[in-house]
């Protein structure tokens, strides 16, 4: 029996483009680029994201009028970036506006998996500024502690709950998640005021 051995046959390898190789981002030593950082999702299923979306992310938010993120908020475990994203986001931009920063206030917080400081910061305020959006970014991220952990104990969400006789979520998903005056939602308080109006002025 014969058992012949494969001839190999060179084969030219046409060299591929970088994924970045035309991008007009500027990447250089400093750049970071997070490809799912957390690894495998260990926690699954409805114990972490009931994966309620569509219409419910407008009643849970602002009707359609504000931006917001694919994930709705009810259903999820309040220690989800969708839910403290949007708390944290909602708690700013209520202070700017009652700090009389500007008349309408957008801010928009992103997160990458795994990571403790969030990725970017942004403020809108559409023109109605008393201060430039980059000084109202920077004065906010002075005062507020923005990783998840410091998010997720200052509005004490774990024990939300408890303190409203289990109803609390339940009630949020029902009739949206902000300008709620029937809760006490820490995210709807105004006790930021004092220092961004004192950042206002010293800017």
């Amino acid at each position: 029996m014969y058992i012949g051995v494969p001839r190999l046959i060179p084969v030219s390898v046409r060299r591929l483009p970088a994924v970045f190789d035309a991008t007009p981002l500027g990447l250089d030593r400093r750049t970071k680029v997070l490809i799912n950082p957390a690894g495998a999702f260990l926690v699954g299923g409805p114990r972490r994201d009931a994966g309620l979306t569509g219409r419910k992310n407008v009643v849970d938010t602002y009707g359609g009028f504000a931006r917001q993120g694919g994930g709705a908020l009810s259903g999820k475990d309040p220690a989800h970036v969708d839910r403290f994203g949007a708390y944290m986001a909602r708690y700013m931009a209520r202070n700017v506006v009652a700090a009389g920063l500007a008349q309408r206030c957008e801010v928009q917080l992103s997160y990458g998996i795994g990571e403790v400081q969030p990725l970017a910061v942004s403020v809108q305020t559409f023109g109605t500024g008393q201060m430039a959006d980059a000084e109202i970014e920077r004065a906010i991220e002075r005062l507020v502690d923005l990783t998840p952990a410091t998010i997720v104990e200052t509005f004490d969400l774990r024990a939300l709950p408890e303190r409203h006789g289990g109803e609390f979520y339940r009630t949020l998903a029902a009739y949206g998640h902000f300008g709620r005056t029937d809760l006490d939602a820490p995210w709807e308080r105004e006790d930021l005021v004092p220092a961004l109006r004192t950042a206002g002025r010293a800017g």
